[in-house]
């Protein structure tokens, strides 16, 4: 199965300098201050001339691009879609409730770069058995210092990207003034409906399957990326594909939650709420899951995503009752 294209850095770069020279320079003009001596000028010049200069920048580094190419993964292309439909969505949420709705672009560049990093710790810690197999441990991150960045190779786990994201966004509200519960509560929905297109990426690494099946939706995995073991069987269940409309149906769950019980809610439930949807179903798709990360022999995913859930509920239930009373 085809898992990207390759695409010209020549293209690439032409593209992106001028693009990133632009943004710079419309950034400078933004920090002008005109007075009576001095003009800042039309953003359309700014533009212009950023643009110009970024030609200029590919033009000069163009003998070092020619016939070199990068790899463009699918995976990364619907990651990619997932965090800005889910951004699109919380944009317009935040409209609809009467926040400044511009918070979601600004905060957003903090959250996922926390949240690859966060992604990317919780793999190091817990890599599958499929890749200690072949030596990549926690151990060998540390010897080898550069591979844990190297996130090409593979290797990010969704609870880790959840903590790191929240708390970007804690430090990002407490810098702000904001209440982080209100944003979280905004943020969770859009989690899920990214998280529900981004497993898709999943479908093209033939990675995130189950065990072997003969359902009618079964999907087959070439020899090259079964896991040791089951070398023999060719048609896995998609467990990519359960998390992701399990992710979808709790997307629209919250959404509808959030309308329905407006006036019942408190700010903090709807993300509560999330920490419960998503832990129960990740629970039980770890049963058929094949290459579950391990630590000292218990399913390290499954085990913490029982606790934040009990966790979630406890609170749930106690800060309700706490009120009734």
């Amino acid at each position: 199965m085809i898992d990207g294209f390759d695409l010209p850095l020549v293209g690439l770069f032409g593209v992106l300098i001028p693009v990133v020279a632009i943004a710079i320079g419309l950034w400078l003009r933004t920090t002008v201050k005109p007075n009576k001596y001095k003009k800042v000028g039309s953003a359309l010049l700014w533009g212009i001339i950023s643009g110009v200069i970024g030609m200029l920048l590919w033009y000069l580094l163009l003998p070092y691009l020619l016939d070199q190419s990068i790899h463009i993964y699918f995976y990364a292309i619907l990651i990619t879609i997932g965090v800005m439909v889910g951004a699109v969505v919380a944009y317009y949420e935040a409209k609809r409730r009467g926040l400044n709705s511009e918070i979601v672009f600004d905060a957003l560049f903090w959250l996922v770069i926390a949240g690859i990093v966060g992604a990317r710790l919780w793999h190091i810690f817990t890599p599958p058995p499929s890749m200690v197999e072949r030596g990549i441990t926690t151990a060998y991150y540390f010897a080898h210092p550069l591979e844990m960045i190297n996130i090409r190779s593979g290797g990010l786990g969704i609870p880790g990207a959840v903590i790191g994201g929240a708390l970007a966004l804690w430090l990002y509200a407490r810098n702000k003034g904001l209440s982080f519960v209100l944003w979280a509560d905004l943020a969770a929905p859009s989690l899920a409906l990214g998280h529900a297109i981004g497993r898709w990426g999943n479908f093209f690494n033939q990675e995130l399957y189950g065990a072997p099946t003969d359902l009618p939706w079964k999907i087959y995995i070439d020899l090259a990326h079964r896991v040791p073991g089951f070398e023999e069987y060719e048609y896995f269940h998609p467990l990519f594909m359960y998390e992701g409309l399990w992710n979808l149906a709790s997307f629209f769950f919250l959404f509808w939650l959030s309308r329905r019980f407006a006036d019942r809610l408190k700010p903090g439930d709807i993300f509560l709420t999330y920490l419960i949807t998503y832990p129960v179903g990740r629970f039980f798709l770890d049963f058929v899951r094949l290459d579950a990360s391990q630590i000292g022999g218990i399913n390290a995913n499954q085990t913490f995503v029982a606790i934040v859930a009990l966790v979630a509920a406890g609170l749930l239930i106690w800060r309700h009752r706490k009120s009734a009373q």
